[in-house]
Protein backbone atom coordinates (compact mmCIF):
# COMPACT_ATOMS: atom_id res chain seq x y z
CA UNK A 1 0.00 0.00 0.00
CA UNK A 2 2.83 2.16 1.06
CA UNK A 3 4.84 1.85 -2.38
CA UNK A 4 1.72 2.64 -4.26
CA UNK A 5 1.05 5.73 -1.98
CA UNK A 6 4.98 7.00 -3.33
CA UNK A 7 4.04 5.91 -6.91
CA UNK A 8 1.16 7.86 -6.96
CA UNK A 9 2.96 11.02 -5.67
CA UNK A 10 5.94 10.36 -7.93
CA UNK A 11 3.25 10.52 -11.16
CA UNK A 12 1.87 13.69 -9.68
CA UNK A 13 4.70 15.22 -9.29
CA UNK A 14 5.76 14.56 -13.02
CA UNK A 15 2.49 15.97 -14.05
CA UNK A 16 2.84 19.24 -11.95
CA UNK A 17 6.45 19.73 -12.11
CA UNK A 18 7.12 19.65 -15.80
CA UNK A 19 9.33 21.67 -17.67
CA UNK A 20 7.58 23.41 -20.37
CA UNK A 21 10.56 24.86 -22.63
CA UNK A 22 11.35 21.66 -24.30
CA UNK A 23 7.51 21.45 -25.36
CA UNK A 24 8.45 24.38 -27.24
CA UNK A 25 11.22 22.84 -28.69
CA UNK A 26 13.69 25.14 -26.88
CA UNK A 27 16.75 24.64 -25.06
CA UNK A 28 16.87 25.66 -21.29
CA UNK A 29 20.17 27.18 -20.40
CA UNK A 30 21.75 25.30 -17.40
CA UNK A 31 20.89 26.54 -14.18
CA UNK A 32 23.57 27.54 -11.68
CA UNK A 33 23.33 24.41 -8.89
CA UNK A 34 25.26 24.43 -5.29
CA UNK A 35 26.95 21.14 -4.94
CA UNK A 36 23.95 19.72 -2.75
CA UNK A 37 21.55 20.59 -5.90
CA UNK A 38 23.26 18.33 -8.57
CA UNK A 39 20.75 15.75 -8.39
CA UNK A 40 17.56 17.74 -8.13
CA UNK A 41 15.29 18.13 -11.37
CA UNK A 42 14.44 21.94 -12.37
CA UNK A 43 11.18 21.54 -10.62
CA UNK A 44 12.90 20.52 -8.19
CA UNK A 45 15.16 23.21 -7.70
CA UNK A 46 12.04 25.74 -8.04
CA UNK A 47 10.88 24.41 -4.89
CA UNK A 48 14.50 24.56 -3.42
CA UNK A 49 14.39 27.62 -3.87
CA UNK A 50 10.58 28.66 -2.60
CA UNK A 51 11.70 26.46 0.23
CA UNK A 52 14.96 28.52 1.48
CA UNK A 53 12.95 32.30 0.24
CA UNK A 54 13.44 34.57 3.18
CA UNK A 55 11.25 36.71 1.27
CA UNK A 56 8.12 35.03 1.46
CA UNK A 57 6.76 36.21 4.85
CA UNK A 58 5.44 39.48 5.81
CA UNK A 59 7.25 40.98 7.17
CA UNK A 60 10.10 39.68 5.21
CA UNK A 61 12.68 37.25 6.88
CA UNK A 62 11.18 33.85 7.08
CA UNK A 63 11.02 31.11 5.06
CA UNK A 64 10.03 26.88 5.26
CA UNK A 65 13.17 26.43 6.02
CA UNK A 66 13.16 28.42 9.15
CA UNK A 67 10.99 26.10 10.78
CA UNK A 68 11.67 23.20 9.03
CA UNK A 69 15.99 22.84 9.33
CA UNK A 70 17.52 20.20 6.71
CA UNK A 71 20.15 19.22 9.10
CA UNK A 72 17.36 18.74 11.93
CA UNK A 73 15.57 16.59 10.04
CA UNK A 74 13.67 19.36 8.48
CA UNK A 75 11.81 20.60 11.91
CA UNK A 76 12.70 23.25 14.18
CA UNK A 77 10.89 26.53 16.10
CA UNK A 78 12.73 29.66 13.88
CA UNK A 79 14.05 30.39 17.27
CA UNK A 80 11.28 30.26 19.78
CA UNK A 81 11.83 30.07 23.18
CA UNK A 82 9.60 27.23 23.30
CA UNK A 83 11.33 23.63 22.29
CA UNK A 84 9.68 22.54 19.15
CA UNK A 85 7.10 25.37 18.57
CA UNK A 86 7.53 27.66 16.18
CA UNK A 87 7.65 31.62 16.08
CA UNK A 88 6.27 32.87 12.73
CA UNK A 89 7.41 36.11 10.90
CA UNK A 90 7.29 38.32 13.87
CA UNK A 91 8.70 37.11 17.35
CA UNK A 92 5.53 38.02 19.63
CA UNK A 93 3.67 35.17 16.90
CA UNK A 94 4.29 31.72 18.52
CA UNK A 95 2.43 29.09 16.98
CA UNK A 96 0.62 26.34 19.12
CA UNK A 97 1.56 22.55 17.50
CA UNK A 98 5.07 21.31 17.33
CA UNK A 99 6.46 22.19 13.88
CA UNK A 100 6.45 18.26 12.42
CA UNK A 101 9.25 16.84 10.64
CA UNK A 102 8.67 16.65 6.62
CA UNK A 103 10.61 13.88 5.93
CA UNK A 104 8.81 11.17 4.61
CA UNK A 105 5.44 12.75 4.29
CA UNK A 106 5.15 12.12 0.73
CA UNK A 107 4.28 8.69 2.06
CA UNK A 108 0.97 9.67 3.29
CA UNK A 109 -2.33 9.03 1.34
CA UNK A 110 -5.10 11.59 1.29
CA UNK A 111 -7.07 12.54 4.18
CA UNK A 112 -10.03 9.99 4.04
CA UNK A 113 -11.92 7.20 5.84
CA UNK A 114 -9.91 4.31 5.14
CA UNK A 115 -11.68 0.47 5.96
CA UNK A 116 -9.60 -1.42 8.57
CA UNK A 117 -10.35 -5.07 9.87
CA UNK A 118 -9.64 -5.31 13.61
CA UNK A 119 -9.71 -8.65 15.45
CA UNK A 120 -12.17 -9.94 12.32
CA UNK A 121 -14.19 -6.98 12.09
CA UNK A 122 -14.37 -4.36 9.55
CA UNK A 123 -14.39 -0.93 10.40
CA UNK A 124 -13.95 2.91 9.09
CA UNK A 125 -10.72 4.91 10.27
CA UNK A 126 -9.63 8.29 9.81
CA UNK A 127 -6.19 7.95 7.85
CA UNK A 128 -3.94 10.45 5.76
CA UNK A 129 -3.85 13.76 4.74
CA UNK A 130 -1.10 16.71 6.11
CA UNK A 131 -0.65 18.44 8.91
CA UNK A 132 -1.92 17.24 12.80
CA UNK A 133 -5.69 17.27 11.94
CA UNK A 134 -5.00 16.18 8.02
CA UNK A 135 -6.43 19.18 6.98
CA UNK A 136 -4.54 19.13 3.70
CA UNK A 137 -4.78 16.71 0.91
CA UNK A 138 -0.73 16.29 0.08
CA UNK A 139 2.57 18.84 0.40
CA UNK A 140 1.23 20.88 -2.35
CA UNK A 141 -1.71 21.76 -0.76
CA UNK A 142 0.07 21.81 2.97
CA UNK A 143 2.35 24.52 1.54
CA UNK A 144 -0.26 26.89 0.80
CA UNK A 145 -1.53 27.07 4.71
CA UNK A 146 1.92 28.36 6.30
CA UNK A 147 2.24 31.11 3.62
CA UNK A 148 -1.22 32.89 4.60
CA UNK A 149 -1.31 32.11 8.05
CA UNK A 150 -1.25 35.23 10.63
CA UNK A 151 0.82 33.25 12.86
CA UNK A 152 3.27 32.10 10.42
CA UNK A 153 4.40 33.79 7.33
CA UNK A 154 1.50 36.22 7.75
CA UNK A 155 0.95 36.86 3.81
CA UNK A 156 -2.20 38.63 3.01
CA UNK A 157 -3.35 36.28 0.31
CA UNK A 158 -2.00 34.62 -2.54
CA UNK A 159 -1.49 37.43 -5.10
CA UNK A 160 0.98 38.88 -2.52
CA UNK A 161 2.68 35.45 -2.55
CA UNK A 162 2.61 35.41 -6.19
CA UNK A 163 4.13 39.11 -6.57
CA UNK A 164 7.10 38.76 -4.46
CA UNK A 165 8.21 35.98 -6.61
CA UNK A 166 7.80 37.46 -9.75
CA UNK A 167 9.78 40.38 -8.69
CA UNK A 168 12.27 38.10 -6.81
CA UNK A 169 15.86 36.58 -8.06
CA UNK A 170 14.71 33.25 -9.57
CA UNK A 171 11.72 34.37 -11.42
CA UNK A 172 13.77 33.48 -14.11
CA UNK A 173 13.55 29.98 -13.25
CA UNK A 174 9.89 29.73 -13.00
CA UNK A 175 9.23 31.03 -16.10
CA UNK A 176 11.49 28.41 -17.49
CA UNK A 177 10.05 25.35 -15.34
CA UNK A 178 6.35 26.61 -16.35
CA UNK A 179 6.66 28.80 -19.57
CA UNK A 180 6.22 32.05 -20.34
CA UNK A 181 2.63 32.51 -18.50
CA UNK A 182 3.35 31.43 -15.12
CA UNK A 183 2.72 34.21 -13.71
CA UNK A 184 -0.67 35.17 -15.90
CA UNK A 185 -3.08 34.19 -13.04
CA UNK A 186 -1.91 34.18 -9.98
CA UNK A 187 -4.00 31.66 -8.48
CA UNK A 188 -2.60 29.32 -11.56
CA UNK A 189 0.66 30.71 -10.79
CA UNK A 190 0.33 29.53 -6.91
CA UNK A 191 -0.52 25.99 -7.70
CA UNK A 192 2.44 25.77 -9.76
CA UNK A 193 4.85 26.70 -6.90
CA UNK A 194 3.27 24.78 -4.57
CA UNK A 195 3.97 21.83 -7.15
CA UNK A 196 7.30 22.36 -7.08
CA UNK A 197 7.71 22.76 -3.26
CA UNK A 198 6.11 19.13 -3.81
CA UNK A 199 8.46 18.17 -6.11
CA UNK A 200 11.32 19.05 -4.09
CA UNK A 201 10.00 17.55 -1.03
CA UNK A 202 9.05 14.33 -2.91
CA UNK A 203 13.24 14.13 -3.87
CA UNK A 204 15.41 11.80 -2.43
CA UNK A 205 16.44 14.54 0.67
CA UNK A 206 13.40 13.95 2.11
CA UNK A 207 12.96 10.45 2.10
CA UNK A 208 17.14 9.14 2.12
CA UNK A 209 16.26 5.59 4.11
CA UNK A 210 19.72 6.01 5.29
CA UNK A 211 19.46 5.26 8.74
CA UNK A 212 21.68 2.30 10.62
CA UNK A 213 17.60 0.67 10.95
CA UNK A 214 18.00 0.82 6.73
CA UNK A 215 20.92 -0.63 6.88
CA UNK A 216 20.47 -3.65 8.88
CA UNK A 217 17.62 -3.93 6.51
CA UNK A 218 19.73 -4.20 3.75
CA UNK A 219 22.14 -6.49 5.84
CA UNK A 220 24.80 -3.68 5.49
CA UNK A 221 24.99 -3.69 9.46
CA UNK A 222 23.31 -5.25 12.82
CA UNK A 223 21.65 -4.09 15.57
CA UNK A 224 23.65 -3.86 19.08
CA UNK A 225 22.06 -6.63 21.61
CA UNK A 226 19.88 -3.42 23.18
CA UNK A 227 18.91 -2.32 20.11
CA UNK A 228 17.59 -5.85 18.60
CA UNK A 229 15.92 -6.33 22.51
CA UNK A 230 14.01 -2.53 21.41
CA UNK A 231 13.19 -3.72 18.28
CA UNK A 232 11.62 -6.73 19.39
CA UNK A 233 9.40 -4.54 22.20
CA UNK A 234 8.50 -2.12 19.43
CA UNK A 235 6.34 -4.91 17.54
CA UNK A 236 5.47 -7.17 20.81
CA UNK A 237 1.81 -6.74 20.57
CA UNK A 238 1.98 -7.81 24.39
CA UNK A 239 5.15 -4.92 25.36
CA UNK A 240 5.57 -1.81 23.55
CA UNK A 241 3.29 -2.99 21.23
CA UNK A 242 4.20 0.94 19.33
CA UNK A 243 4.00 -1.14 15.70
CA UNK A 244 0.50 -1.17 15.94
CA UNK A 245 0.40 2.64 15.10
CA UNK A 246 4.04 3.27 14.20
CA UNK A 247 3.81 0.72 11.31
CA UNK A 248 6.56 -1.55 9.47
CA UNK A 249 6.12 -5.02 7.55
CA UNK A 250 7.83 -6.98 10.18
CA UNK A 251 8.36 -9.88 6.65
CA UNK A 252 9.84 -7.28 5.22
CA UNK A 253 13.82 -5.97 4.24
CA UNK A 254 12.24 -2.89 1.97
CA UNK A 255 13.01 0.08 3.93
CA UNK A 256 9.78 1.34 1.89
CA UNK A 257 7.98 -1.03 4.39
CA UNK A 258 9.17 1.03 7.37
CA UNK A 259 7.50 4.43 7.44
CA UNK A 260 7.21 3.60 11.01
CA UNK A 261 3.23 5.14 10.97
CA UNK A 262 0.00 3.70 9.64
CA UNK A 263 -0.85 7.46 9.00
CA UNK A 264 -4.43 7.48 11.14
CA UNK A 265 -5.09 9.46 13.73
CA UNK A 266 -4.98 8.43 17.87
CA UNK A 267 -5.71 10.21 21.00
CA UNK A 268 -2.99 9.92 23.61
CA UNK A 269 -3.88 12.35 26.02
CA UNK A 270 -0.56 13.87 26.17
CA UNK A 271 -0.10 16.45 29.44
CA UNK A 272 -1.33 20.28 28.56
CA UNK A 273 2.13 22.41 27.90
CA UNK A 274 2.10 25.26 29.99
CA UNK A 275 4.63 27.12 27.96
CA UNK A 276 1.96 27.69 24.53
CA UNK A 277 0.80 31.36 24.84
CA UNK A 278 -2.26 30.44 24.00
CA UNK A 279 -2.85 27.72 26.66
CA UNK A 280 -2.72 30.95 29.50
CA UNK A 281 -6.52 30.47 28.93
CA UNK A 282 -7.79 27.74 30.35
CA UNK A 283 -10.61 27.20 28.45
CA UNK A 284 -8.90 27.02 25.19
CA UNK A 285 -8.24 23.50 23.83
CA UNK A 286 -6.59 22.09 21.14
CA UNK A 287 -9.05 19.44 20.11
CA UNK A 288 -7.58 18.20 16.83
CA UNK A 289 -9.06 16.08 13.73
CA UNK A 290 -12.71 16.91 15.28
CA UNK A 291 -11.62 20.80 14.20
CA UNK A 292 -10.44 20.22 10.96
CA UNK A 293 -12.14 22.67 8.44
CA UNK A 294 -14.85 21.15 6.84
CA UNK A 295 -14.64 17.50 8.22
CA UNK A 296 -18.53 17.25 9.18
CA UNK A 297 -19.88 17.35 5.77
CA UNK A 298 -17.76 14.26 4.89
CA UNK A 299 -17.95 12.42 7.87
CA UNK A 300 -19.22 8.81 7.14
CA UNK A 301 -22.83 7.82 9.32
CA UNK A 302 -21.04 5.05 11.46
CA UNK A 303 -18.61 8.16 12.98
CA UNK A 304 -19.58 11.03 14.94
CA UNK A 305 -18.02 13.93 14.94
CA UNK A 306 -16.99 14.75 19.03
CA UNK A 307 -15.44 11.03 19.03
CA UNK A 308 -12.89 12.46 16.84
CA UNK A 309 -11.83 15.10 19.43
CA UNK A 310 -8.06 14.61 21.06
CA UNK A 311 -7.08 12.60 17.98
CA UNK A 312 -4.29 13.78 15.94
CA UNK A 313 -2.03 12.10 13.36
CA UNK A 314 0.60 9.47 14.18
CA UNK A 315 3.69 10.73 12.97
CA UNK A 316 6.60 8.77 11.58
CA UNK A 317 8.87 7.83 14.24
CA UNK A 318 11.86 8.10 11.31
CA UNK A 319 14.58 10.59 13.08
CA UNK A 320 12.44 10.97 16.03
CA UNK A 321 15.78 11.24 18.28
CA UNK A 322 16.57 14.58 16.77
CA UNK A 323 13.03 15.99 17.27
CA UNK A 324 14.04 17.94 20.36
CA UNK A 325 10.24 17.67 21.24
CA UNK A 326 7.26 15.20 21.48
CA UNK A 327 3.62 14.88 20.58
CA UNK A 328 1.68 17.17 18.86
CA UNK A 329 1.94 20.19 21.50
CA UNK A 330 5.20 19.14 22.23
CA UNK A 331 4.74 18.31 25.74
CA UNK A 332 7.96 17.19 26.15
CA UNK A 333 11.39 17.73 25.26
CA UNK A 334 13.60 14.13 25.66
CA UNK A 335 12.62 11.23 23.67
CA UNK A 336 13.26 8.80 26.98
CA UNK A 337 9.63 10.65 28.85
CA UNK A 338 7.70 10.64 25.69
CA UNK A 339 8.66 6.68 25.41
CA UNK A 340 7.86 6.43 29.51
CA UNK A 341 4.86 8.22 29.16
CA UNK A 342 3.82 5.72 26.55
CA UNK A 343 4.42 2.69 29.73
CA UNK A 344 3.19 4.61 33.01
CA UNK A 345 0.73 7.03 31.63
CA UNK A 346 -2.08 5.09 33.06
CA UNK A 347 0.10 3.39 36.12
CA UNK A 348 1.54 6.22 37.39
CA UNK A 349 -0.17 9.58 36.46
CA UNK A 350 0.56 11.69 38.64
CA UNK A 351 4.02 11.78 37.53
CA UNK A 352 2.81 13.54 34.08
CA UNK A 353 -0.39 15.37 35.17
CA UNK A 354 -0.33 17.98 37.34
CA UNK A 355 -2.65 17.52 40.99
CA UNK A 356 -6.02 18.51 41.33
CA UNK A 357 -6.86 20.18 44.77
CA UNK A 358 -7.86 16.60 46.23
CA UNK A 359 -4.43 15.31 45.49
CA UNK A 360 -5.71 13.48 42.67
CA UNK A 361 -3.51 13.61 39.17
CA UNK A 362 -5.80 16.02 36.66
CA UNK A 363 -5.41 12.72 34.30
CA UNK A 364 -5.22 14.03 30.28
CA UNK A 365 -5.66 17.74 31.16
CA UNK A 366 -4.85 19.09 27.85
CA UNK A 367 -9.18 17.84 26.93
CA UNK A 368 -12.28 19.59 28.40
CA UNK A 369 -13.51 16.55 30.37
CA UNK A 370 -16.34 15.57 28.18
CA UNK A 371 -13.61 14.46 25.85
CA UNK A 372 -11.23 12.71 27.77
CA UNK A 373 -12.86 9.54 27.48
CA UNK A 374 -12.08 9.34 23.62
CA UNK A 375 -8.19 8.66 25.40
CA UNK A 376 -6.99 5.44 23.93
CA UNK A 377 -7.09 3.58 27.21
CA UNK A 378 -7.39 0.01 25.78
CA UNK A 379 -4.68 -0.66 23.28
CA UNK A 380 -1.47 -2.17 24.85
CA UNK A 381 0.49 -0.26 26.73
CA UNK A 382 -2.30 1.37 27.98
CA UNK A 383 -4.23 -1.02 29.14
CA UNK A 384 -3.20 -0.27 33.00
CA UNK A 385 -4.46 1.12 35.47
CA UNK A 386 -2.71 2.87 39.27
CA UNK A 387 -0.75 0.69 40.90
CA UNK A 388 -0.49 -2.37 38.39
CA UNK A 389 2.77 -3.19 36.69
CA UNK A 390 3.87 -1.33 33.45
CA UNK A 391 3.76 -3.18 30.46
CA UNK A 392 7.55 -1.48 30.08
CA UNK A 393 10.39 -1.51 32.70
CA UNK A 394 12.50 1.36 32.98
CA UNK A 395 15.30 -1.24 31.58
CA UNK A 396 12.56 -1.64 29.01
CA UNK A 397 12.23 2.24 28.17
CA UNK A 398 15.76 2.25 27.90
CA UNK A 399 16.21 -0.54 25.28
CA UNK A 400 13.05 1.28 23.06
CA UNK A 401 15.24 4.35 22.89
CA UNK A 402 18.23 2.70 22.07
CA UNK A 403 16.23 0.91 18.61
CA UNK A 404 14.44 4.77 17.78
CA UNK A 405 17.91 5.88 17.75
CA UNK A 406 18.60 3.61 14.75
CA UNK A 407 15.81 5.57 12.61
CA UNK A 408 18.43 8.85 12.39
CA UNK A 409 19.08 9.58 8.91
CA UNK A 410 23.04 10.35 8.01
CA UNK A 411 23.63 13.75 8.09
CA UNK A 412 21.16 14.20 11.03
CA UNK A 413 21.99 16.23 14.52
Amino acid sequence: MIARYAIAVSLGVALLGAPTASVRGQTPAPLPRADGEKGLSEAQLLGKRLFEDTNLSEPRGLSCQSCHVPSHAFQGNNGSPIPGIAAGSTPDRIGRRKSPTLMYKTYSPAFGFYKDVDDGKETLEAKGGQFWDGRASDMAEQATGPMLDPVEMNNPSIEAVVAKVKAGAYADLVVQVYGDDAFADPKAAMGKLTAALFAYEGSERFAPFSSKFDDTLRGKAKLTPIEARGFALFTNPKAGNCIACHAGKTDSKDPTDWIFTDFTYDAVGAPRNARIPANADASTFDLGLCKQPGLAAKLPKEIKLESLCGAFKVPTLRNVAVAGAYYHNAAFTSLRDAVAFYATRDTDPGRWFPRLKTGEADKFNDLPGGYKANVNTAEVPYDRRPGQRPRLSDQDVDALVAFLETLTDKGME
